[in-house]
């Protein structure tokens, strides 16, 4: 992607036409910011022509270049405001800037999304943004003598579908550079006679456009509530018997016979006498561990035994 270096572009803007230009978008951005008193501005891409103004309005006034584009020293013969950085990585903490301007820096990336996320870091909530992006319609973004001419130029739906995908929500959407890229001296004289009738008639072939957007901040989303049928209570057709306890009087191992009559549905098991006697040829009975059984629901196995 082609890029202006830091040189041509302020040989551009110390041209005639290139002042021009200078004037007439930087009052787009003045009449947005009007204020800036305590507050930190900075400007990323190549932003000094319009941050001149807001050098001795502002608490700090910075000018953050990208490495691609080069750096120059600004303000001449002061304290260095200006410095060299990566679009996508700044060395800035969380929401320190209050007001960012965003000039010849948009078009020339290869991730616009990761500029715009960075941008959304360093912007204080709430805080203000303004991109100057050539269009793709206006006659700028055919002119490789500018550096509008440079780069990718975005359409209206283009730049918001960037700006809300970074969070950051447009309050305001403008165009300048209604003049001819001309640097002829007719065209410079009548520039702003013809800036101020593109505007009233807001014709279509603006050279860029100046867009104000909101840092948002995230929020969590509710799930919304789900509606659920109440369902009727329901009751046992048949309402629950008391079982009663199982009572054993003495530990005994039962038979299998008597096994079976437990799994058939004993209710309690009363152990009615225990014989270890002789048998009659004088040998040892075998020993009965239970002799008999009473079942509440078998009351004849008592009357057999």
């Amino acid at each position: 992607m082609t890029t202006l270096d830091a040189q041509e572009l302020r040989d551009f803007y110390d041209s005639p036409l290139g002042e021009v230009a200078r004037r007439i978008v930087g009052r787009v951005i003045r009449s947005r910011w009007t204020s800036t008193s305590n507050l930190t501005v900075a400007g990323l891409g190549y932003g000094l022509p319009y941050l001149e103004r807001f050098r001795d309005r502002s608490r700090r006034c910075l000018a953050l270049m990208p490495s691609q584009q080069g750096v120059v020293v600004w303000p001449e013969g002061e304290v260095c405001s200006s410095t060299l950085v990566w679009a996508d990585m700044l060395p800035l903490p969380d929401a320190s800037i209050d007001r960012l301007l965003v000039a010849h820096a948009l078009e020339a990336t290869e991730r616009p999304e990761t500029l715009l996320e960075e941008v959304w870091r360093v912007t204080a909530p709430q805080g203000r943004v303004i991109v100057v992006v050539p269009s793709r319609r206006g006659m700028w973004a055919r002119a490789d003598g500018t550096p509008f001419g440079q780069g990718s130029p975005y359409s209206k739906g283009q730049l918001r579908e960037l700006l809300n995908g970074a969070i950051l929500s447009p309050i305001f959407w403008g165009e300048a550079l209604h003049f001819p890229p001309i640097a002829k001296n007719y065209v410079i004289r009548s520039a702003p006679a013809m800036e101020r009738i593109g505007a009233t008639l807001g014709l279509p072939f603006a050279g860029v456009h100046v867009v104000e957007a909101i840092k948002m901040v995230r929020r969590r989303v509710e799930s919304p509530a789900v509606a659920r049928r109440r369902l009727p209570q329901l009751r046992p057709a048949l309402p629950p018997q008391p079982v009663p306890p199982l009572r054993v009087f003495r530990h005994a191992a039962l038979e299998p016979h008597d096994r079976a009559l437990w799994a058939a549905g004993a209710k309690r098991v009363r152990p009615i006498a225990s014989s270890s006697s002789a048998a009659p040829d004088g040998g040892r009975a075998p020993r009965a561990t239970l002799t008999a059984l009473a079942f509440d629901t078998f009351p004849f196995l008592e009357a057999s035994h």
